[in-house]
């Protein structure tokens, strides 16, 4: 196989797919059991220091930052992130000082929000590293690589652009057609979290709504953590089991946490908290500011639920709920039959 030409961004997240496998086997039980624990016992026992850490949903929604926060409640040093669409998650990870490396396909801006202070900061000071780029979705499909258990994914994306230039992939020559063909490299991140509508205690999920690249990055995770706004009964997840996106055999811990997306939306359950990432970007101007912020909402309150009474309370909650009912399309059959 001959390489015409390769990027000079970090491999980070790759693994032989049959050590990958071999480590799974050895290390993962499909056993079906009762998962639950608290997100402090989660992170504490799942996020090393150093940990190359991915995190579901998109942007501003569907993002468990109830697992974001608990990190930096924690201090986890040194971690990478694997940034393919890295939005208020990652900037208040970098911002906090816990990450110091991220493979970006998108990060720090916060969509019409404007740009990410903290973040843009960190970079330009050399808190963190940009160790590869990548366009969203060659990111995608490198958990799709790693889903399917292939060593890489071909593809044309990114073929006579610079992001190639700073990615890890490499273009050869296809043995086929004889034109240029881009490999795209496997990730299998450390530890995954996610934010789901519903689980049962042993894992199984359910997402209403796009599941973005969740359905490839769950079965590329080594461990997977789950925060969900409600646990329900099996019985219940077998009724609709088609909807199921994540088998609880991938699962290695289960979190019960209401409001868990907050500031983020949760489709068809409530919308963002605009005033509190406003805040955020507000604060984040300045070092100052950032220690301000983690002071009061993150090393401040015992917990998450502490934290969301801090930013209003049933008050605000109900109000976003409401929002978000009035804004969410009303043809959502799986969620007419739920009620």
């Amino acid at each position: 196989m001959k390489v015409l030409s390769e990027g000079c961004g970090e491999l980070i997240g790759w693994h032989d797919p049959d050590e990958h496998r071999a480590w799974v086997r050895a290390n993962k039980s499909r056993d079906l059991k009762d998962k639950r624990m608290t997100i402090a016992d989660a992170v504490e026992e799942y996020v090393p220091d150093g940990a190359l850490v991915a995190l579901g949903g998109f942007g501003h929604v569907r993002v468990s930052m109830a697992g974001v926060y608990e990190i930096i409640r924690q201090r986890k040093k040194h971690l990478t992130l694997a940034g393919k669409t890295a939005v208020h998650d990652s900037d208040i990870l970098i911002g906090a000082g816990c990450v110091d490396r991220i493979e970006v396909a998108y990060a720090f801006g916060h969509e019409m929000r404007g740009l990410s202070p903290a973040s843009r900061r960190a970079v330009e000071t050399g808190q963190c590293k940009v160790v590869a780029e990548l366009s969203n979705a060659v990111y995608q499909w490198r958990f799709l690589a790693a889903m399917m258990g292939l060593p890489f994914i071909p593809t044309r994306n990114m073929l006579g652009t610079d992001t190639l230039k700073y990615s890890s992939a490499k273009v050869i020559k296809d043995p086929f057609s004889g034109k240029p063909i881009c490999l795209v490299p496997a990730c299998y991140p450390d530890v995954v979290f996610m934010h789901v509508p519903r689980c049962d205690m042993y894992g199984n999920a359910q997402i209403d709504g796009t599941i973005i690249e969740d359905f490839e990055l769950a079965r590329a995770a080594r461990r997977l953590i789950l925060t969900t706004e409600e646990i329900v009964p099996e019985s219940e997840i077998r009724r609709q089991p088609w909807q199921t996106a994540i088998p609880f055999f991938f699962v290695d811990a289960v979190v019960e946490v209401p409001y868990g997306s907050h500031p983020c939306q949760m489709p068809y359950l409530y919308f963002f908290d605009e005033e509190h990432i406003g805040e955020w970007l507000r604060m984040s101007k300045s070092l100052e500011g950032v220690k301000e912020y983690f002071d009061k909402y993150v090393y401040g309150v015992k917990d998450f639920t502490d934290y969301l009474e801090l930013v209003g309370g049933l008050r605000k909650l109900d109000y976003l709920k409401k929002v978000e009912q009035l804004r969410a399309p009303m043809t959502a059959p799986w969620l007419k039959k739920r009620g």
